[in-house]
C-alpha cells in the first residue's frame, strides 16, 4: 500500500541505503546547510558511511546539535564517525573566504562538495555582501566556496587510485519559475531598489542560478581541461594514476532536484505571504511533500552512484531528479548566454567585495609537501 501511495505522490520506493556506497571510509566531504532537512540527511548518511564530513552552517548550536545527533546514530560496532562543525555565514564574502582556506589549509583531500545550503521561500532580505540574500546564499557563496576549494580537488584528484571528485549542487525544479526578465547582467537587478520579485521569483532565480554554475561555469567552463599533448604525463589528464573524466579534470559536477520536501524553510511562508495564509499554505502543502530522508536521494546518488562514473559524459553537468534520473530543465537553464552572464556578474561581485585576489585562478591545484 505505501509503495503504491509512494508512486501516486512521487515519492521514491528506495531509501539512503540502496542509493548511497556502504563504505565511503578514506574520503572526506564538505555539506553545506548540513544541519536541518536535506543537508543533516546528506551529512548524517555520508558520515555513517565512514566519510569524513565537514558540516558547514551558520548557526552554531544548531551545528552542534546536528554533530551530536549524528554521532549518536553510530554503530556501536563499527568505526566513529567523524564529523565536524564548521561555522559560516555563505551571505558574507569574507566569512566565506576565512572558512574555504582553512579547510584548504587544513585537509588533505576533499571529494565531495555538497552545495545545499539556502534561503527558502521568502520575501526579499539584504544579505551580509548588500546583496539579494537568495543569490548571496543559494549561489554566490557557492560559487566563492567552491572557486578557494578546487584547488584541493584538484589535487584530490591526481592521487593514486582517487575515484573523481564530485561537486553536487541542489537546485530545485521551481527554477522554472524564475521569471523571463532575469538577465544576470548588472548587479542592479540584485540590490534592494530592485526589489519587484515576489518570494516564489527570488527563490526560483537563485536555484536558476545554481543549473547555470554546474552547467556552463563548471562542466562546460573551468573543469574543462585544456587539450594536453600526447607526450603528457600528467596524472589528471589520464596518463598517471590519479582520477580522470571524460572533460580531463578529474572532477565532476552535478545539480539535483530533491522533489517537495518539508524541511525547515517551510516556516518562512509565514514571512514571505504572512501569517494567516503563510500558516495555511505550510500545513495545506505538508502532506504532499518528501521526509527529508527521501529527499537527500537524489544528491547521495549523485555524490557516490558508480553508474556517474562509468558513463561521464551522460552524467556530467546533469540535473538530477531521482536517482538515475535526468532532464526537466527549463530553456533558461539550457541558455548559454544566461550562464556566461551569470558567470562574469558573479566574479566581478566577488572581486568588489574582496578585491582582485578574492577568486583563486580557477586552474589552481594545491601543492602537496
Amino acid at each position: 500500500m505505501q509503495a503504491a501511495l509512494n508512486t501516486v505522490m512521487g515519492r521514491p520506493n528506495f531509501t539512503q541505503s540502496d542509493v548511497i556506497e556502504s563504505n565511503l571510509q578514506g574520503r572526506t566531504a564538505v555539506v553545506t546547510g548540513g544541519t536541518a532537512g536535506i543537508g543533516y540527511e546528506v551529512a548524517r548518511a555520508l558520515a555513517l558511511a565512514h566519510a569524513r564530513v565537514l558540516l558547514i552552517a551558520q548557526t552554531g548550536e544548531h551545528g552542534e546539535d546536528a554533530v551530536a545527533k549524528i554521532k549518536a546514530d553510530q554503530s556501536t560496532s563499527g568505526p566513529m564517525v567523524d564529523v565536524t562543525f564548521v561555522q559560516c555565514d555563505l551571505g558574507n564574502a569574507h566569512d566565506v573566504q576565512r572558512v574555504a582556506d582553512r579547510i584548504r589549509e587544513q585537509e588533505g583531500r576533499l571529494d565531495l562538495l555538497i552545495c545545499d545550503a539556502g534561503v527558502g521561500v521568502n520575501k526579499f532580505d539584504v544579505s551580509a555582501d548588500g546583496l539579494d540574500r537568495h543569490f548571496s546564499v543559494n549561489h554566490l557563496g557557492h560559487f566563492l566556496l567552491t572557486n578557494r576549494l578546487l584547488p584541493l580537488m584538484r589535487s584530490t584528484a591526481a592521487l593514486p587510485g582517487a575515484r573523481p571528485p564530485r561537486i553536487v549542487v541542489v537546485s530545485s525544479s521551481l527554477h522554472t519559475t524564475a521569471p523571463s526578465s532575469v538577465r544576470f547582467e548588472s548587479e542592479d537587478e540584485l540590490m534592494p531598489e530592485a526589489d519587484q520579485l515576489g518570494a516564489m521569483q527570488l527563490y526560483a532565480r537563485s536555484k536558476l542560478a545554481n543549473l547555470l554554475f554546474v552547467r556552463y561555469g563548471l562542466t562546460q567552463g573551468v573543469l574543462r581541461a585544456p587539450p594536453v599533448s600526447e607526450n603528457s604525463n600528467s596524472a589528471v589528464n589520464g596518463n598517471g594514476s590519479g582520477a580522470h573524466t571524460h572533460n580531463g579534470s578529474g572532477i565532476l559536477a552535478l545539480a539535483t532536484h530533491p522533489g517537495a520536501v518539508h524541511t525547515g524553510q517551510q516556516d518562512q511562508f509565514k514571512e514571505a505571504y504572512g501569517m494567516v495564509f503563510g500558516t495555511l499554505l505550510k500545513y495545506t502543502t505538508i502532506p504532499f511533500m518528501r521526509a527529508p530522508d527521501a529527499g537527500s536521494l537524489s544528491t547521495l546518488w549523485a555524490a557516490t552512484a558508480d553508474d556517474v562514473e562509468r558513463d561521464e559524459a551522460k552524467w556530467a553537468g546533469a540535473y538530477v531528479t531521482d536517482p538515475g534520473q535526468a532532464g526537466g530543465e527549463s530553456s533558461m537553464a539550457k541558455d548559454e548566454q544566461l550562464g556566461k552572464n551569470l558567470w562574469k556578474l558573479s566574479e566581478k561581485l566577488v572581486r568588489e567585495r574582496l578585491g582582485q585576489d578574492g577568486l583563486l585562478p580557477w586552474d589552481e591545484i594545491k601543492h602537496r609537501d
